[in-house]
């Protein structure tokens, strides 16, 4: 073993429903569409490895799960890992494919990308069907068709029996949604990835999910800031910003602290070597109760309104739910 791995920092994990463990902190790849055939995200997945990432999360729609099968492939000839086993690979069904005959295919297809046999956990990325075929963002209205809820999921389940996947679970869901599911579900959800950040806080889904076992994980942590539909609600928060300065932390360690005491997991996405490893210095301090009543305090704004479409916040497709 190396000493690069033996200085890499231990993340925690949580249980999930199905019994495996998933560590509480990834790295995120979306938004990884590159013009060097996918050398920066395979470079920022082997530095991440390095530093003790072990959670990576993709989506058959970022582009990134042939650059994340290569840095996979490439660490284990380095040594950093002696095993796939040692990693937790999250990947997701597209709107194009959330069809109950097409959800073995998408996930074949993800896993040859990746060079895997199998995937840590598939999830639904969002409550919504687009016409077979048909890919592309954002999606229009007429573009969309029925979303067949418990046909998708009949064919999750079987892709969990078959192997493919250790765990299933959602993205994007509301109670509502949940809920439904839950009436009819063999298998229960293990996850559902949302929105989730200090100025987005989610407390009526998270306690939700908690209540039934459902791990979230939240995507934008720290508020997607510079891509074409986040904000800097949460990097540039003068609240967030005091509470950093108390602490001798950054903003970015603030928040990411926040949520790991909110008991959710996240997936962080940075491709830059240095905030990749300062993203892990999170274990080492404690919020007070200060902290929290500064943080209740920020404005909840939603960044991903509009979801994969034109027009979800003009139907309230997310069911109102914060």
């Amino acid at each position: 073993m190396s000493s690069t791995t033996q200085a890499a920092v231990a993340i925690p994990n949580v249980v999930l429903q199905s019994s495996f463990t998933m560590p509480v902190m990834g790295l995120g790849t979306a938004d990884a569409l590159e013009s060097n055939g996918g050398d920066t995200t395979k470079q920022a997945v082997i530095e991440a490895i390095k530093v003790g990432y072990r959670h990576f999360d993709t989506a058959s729609i970022y582009g990134s799960e042939q650059a994340l099968g290569k840095a996979i492939a490439e660490a284990l000839t380095l040594g950093l890992i002696s095993s796939r086993d040692e990693l937790f690979i999250t990947s997701k069904l597209w709107l194009s494919d959330n069809h109950p005959h097409l959800v073995l295919p998408a996930l074949r297809k993800s896993l040859e990308n990746l060079g895997l046999e199998y995937l840590d956990l598939y999830l639904i990325h969002w409550p919504l069907s687009a016409k077979p075929g048909l890919v592309k963002v954002p999606y229009d209205e007429d573009d969309l068709v029925p979303f067949d809820l418990n046909g998708v999921w009949a064919s999750m389940e079987e892709s969990h029996k078959l192997g493919l996947v250790k765990s299933i679970g959602v993205s994007n869901f509301s109670t509502k949604k949940l809920e439904h599911l839950l009436s009819f579900a063999t298998i229960p959800p293990a996850v559902n990835q949302v929105e989730m950040n200090a100025s987005w806080q989610q407390k009526n889904l998270t306690e939700y999910c908690k209540a039934k076992g459902i791990i979230v994980t939240a995507y934008s942590p720290l508020g997607a800031k510079g891509t074409s539909w986040g904000s800097n609600d949460v990097m540039d928060s003068e609240l967030l910003k005091e509470i950093a300065k108390a602490h001798g932390k950054s903003v970015a360690r603030v928040s990411l602290r926040w949520l790991y005491e909110q008991g959710v997991t996240f997936a962080v996405k940075s491709y830059n070597k240095d905030r990749i490893k300062q993203n892990l210095q999170i274990f080492d301090f404690s919020l007070t109760n200060d902290d929290y009543q500064k943080i209740s305090q920020i404005k909840h704004t939603r960044k991903a309104k509009n979801g994969p479409t034109t027009f979800m916040a003009a139907h309230d497709l997310f069911d109102g739910e914060n």
